[in-house]
C-alpha cells in the first residue's frame, strides 16, 4: 500500500486524536492500493470511534479498514487446501 504522502500527514498531526479529526484533515488523502485506490474518510469511515494516541496507532487503524482493494487475491491462502464448496475454488479439470 502506497500512502501517497498520508504517512507525512499523519506522522506530523497532533496527537491524541480523533477518528472524526483525522478524517476531517486528513480525510481527502488517497492510498494507492494494489487493486485500485481509496481515500483515507473512506477507510476510516468503516471503522469504530476511537481515539489515537500515537501516529503508530492511526497508521494500524488505516491498515486494518482498508478494503479487499489492498488483497492480491480474496480468498487466497497457499497454507490451505480451498474448503470444499468455496467460491474461491478452482474450476475442475477433467483429464
Amino acid at each position: 500500500m502506497l500512502l501517497n504522502g498520508t504517512g507525512d500527514v499523519i506522522d506530523d498531526y497532533d496527537y491524541p486524536a480523533t477518528t472524526e479529526e483525522l478524517i476531517a484533515d486528513c480525510g481527502e488523502h488517497t492510498l494507492e492500493l494494489p487493486n485500485g485506490s481509496e481515500q483515507v474518510c473512506d477507510v476510516l469511515d468503516r471503522i469504530e470511534s476511537e481515539t489515537f494516541e500515537t501516529p503508530e496507532d492511526a497508521r494500524f487503524a488505516i491498515y486494518t479498514g482498508v478494503s479487499d482493494k489492498a488483497v492480491g487475491r480474496v480468498g487466497y491462502s497457499d497454507r490451505d487446501p480451498t474448503p470444499v464448496g468455496s467460491p474461491y475454488s478452482p474450476d475442475a479439470v477433467s483429464f
